[in-house]
């Protein structure tokens, strides 16, 4: 007797999830093997993320083809940008802060709450939303289910992460002297940057779920930059300067 649909259905359902399950152990294993990762190709996709965001969501699908998996199986791209982060906060320290020991405890706060656990939460929250709200209704009973594996909900988030590094971590630093100086054009610049940011960081989040064909609406994930975009002159009327906001947070600066 030929087996029937519903039966066919949860056993490619059940080894999606075990191909999946198994993939943490191998992925956690390669950020220790150093000469395992793709660096070349890691700063390559950091370039384009800046610069030509598509082209790597290109090669996503190029990489579901080969590997069979929506996700990177190689962790250089988070070991690089958590190098990276700790750098530019050690930068930071070592321009605003005077003690050493506050100095640790700002790269270790830095490296685990904005990159790690906002990554976390964040990827939790757009796997849940797609997983349960965004997917297409199977054509039949016949189709493979597809779902948004976490991994690479945690991968667009880092892919998004990155530009948003460069603009906040990097370009901020170099002009962080105009941007903490009081007045009104430190408090636009500081605000258009962070607008900048914000928005570029849920546009480059749309185009990571934008390329998974299974997913509908994912224009949901453009509609925080309309929120950003109206809350930047509420903020700059009100004389809100991000920049400052957060050197005092961090290092108490109150030039």
């Amino acid at each position: 007797m030929l087996p029937t649909a519903s039966k066919g259905r949860p056993s490619s359902s059940s080894s999606s999830a075990a191909r999946n399950s198994s993939m943490f152990p191998q992925y956690l294993r390669r950020i220790i093997k150093w000469r395992q990762m793709d660096i070349e190709y890691t700063f390559w996709q950091m370039l384009q993320l800046c610069t030509s965001p598509k082209v790597v969501y290109q090669h996503t699908k190029y990489h579901k083809q080969t590997k069979n998996q929506w996700a990177r199986d190689d962790p250089a791209f988070i070991v690089i940008t958590c190098l990276l982060l700790m750098v530019a906060t050690a930068a930071y320290c070592a321009a605003y802060d005077q003690s050493s020991g506050h100095a640790v405890f700002v790269i270790i706060s830095v490296f685990t709450f904005h990159f790690f656990l906002a990554g976390i939460i964040l990827a939790t929250i757009c796997w849940f939303l797609t997983n349960s709200y965004l997917r297409e209704e199977a054509p039949n009973s016949y189709v493979v289910e597809q779902k948004v594996e976490w991994l690479y909900a945690f991968d667009v988030h880092c892919n998004s992460f990155f530009p948003m590094f460069v603009l906040l971590y990097v370009i901020q630093y170099f002009l962080s002297p105009i941007l903490v100086a009081h007045g009104f054009f430190p408090v636009l610049l500081s605000n258009l940057l962070f607008m900048v940011a914000a928005s570029y960081y849920h546009y480059l989040n749309f185009l990571g779920y934008d390329v998974l064909p299974f997913l509908e609406r994912t224009t949901l994930f453009l509609y925080p930059i309309g929120a950003i975009i109206v809350l930047c002159p509420i903020f700059m009327l009100c004389g809100f300067n991000p920049t400052r906001y957060f050197m005092n947070v961090y290092f108490s600066h109150r030039p």
